[in-house]
């Protein structure tokens, strides 16, 4: 699988003040003023489907925010299987443990084609010093990545396949279901689950022939959302 460096990807300095997506990501709280402290250059990352954003173990120089497509976190397991502990889509930030002068601890893979900005560690720290509004952010993101985990734990890690199945699907779907998305292959799934590609394509083929998760088309998907709630809560 390609690693792409950010320095062959597209690389500048990106222009965060008039950034059309800067008031949800990281520096939404910062003023025009706090730029000023910015002396190194925030890259704009373009990474293609199965390009990795980051390596496990390498030395985290950068934190990214994801400005679109989705973004897995991908651990190892002794026998050299992996397991996806987390799945990260539009806003969510990744490489948080560089703040703390740690490696990366998962590879960071693109399941689409995304587009990230990376932040020097270093102006993170600057910042966060001297805008309580940019620290008070970094705490609530460390909060959600630690939410984020206790869900992946709690909710697709027990219960049965056509439970586990159910709840990916809803989160995949996101809070607007009649909108199209599209599904993840079933090697994905299976290590997002803990399920083996065999019971994912079996589950997905039962849950598509019940109309429960319908095709659109370019392998865009929606679902009926309150059936598989019903599904995901044992029903």
């Amino acid at each position: 699988m390609p690693y792409i460096p950010t320095q062959n990807a597209w690389n500048g300095e990106a222009d965060c003040r008039t950034c059309s997506v800067r008031g949800s990501v990281l520096f939404a709280g910062l003023q025009q003023n706090d730029f000023d402290l910015i002396h190194q250059p925030i890259d704009d990352i373009a990474v293609p489907a199965q390009g990795r954003v980051y390596h496990v173990h390498e030395p985290g120089a950068r934190v990214f925010t994801l400005r679109s497509g989705l973004v897995k976190l991908v651990q190892y397991l002794p026998d050299g299987s992996q397991r996806i502990v987390r799945l990260l889509r539009g806003n969510d930030v990744l490489g948080l443990e560089a703040l703390l002068g740690q490696p990366y601890q998962h590879d960071a893979i693109a399941l689409t084609a995304v587009e990230l900005c990376a932040i020097p560690r270093e102006v993170v720290a600057v910042l966060a010093r001297e805008q309580p509004a940019l620290h008070t952010e970094l705490l609530k993101r460390w909060q959600q990545a630690l939410s984020d985990a206790d869900v992946w734990l709690t909710e697709l890690s027990t219960g049965t396949a056509r439970a586990r199945v159910a709840r990916l699907l809803l989160r995949l779907a996101g809070p607007r279901p009649v909108e199209a998305f599209r599904l993840l292959g079933r090697e994905d799934i299976g290590a997002m689950l803990g399920l083996t590609p065999e019971t994912v394509s079996r589950t997905v083929a039962e849950l598509r022939r019940q109309k429960l998760l319908r095709e659109q088309g370019a392998g865009l998907f929606t679902v009926d959302a309150p059936a598989l709630r019903r599904i995901a809560d044992g029903g």
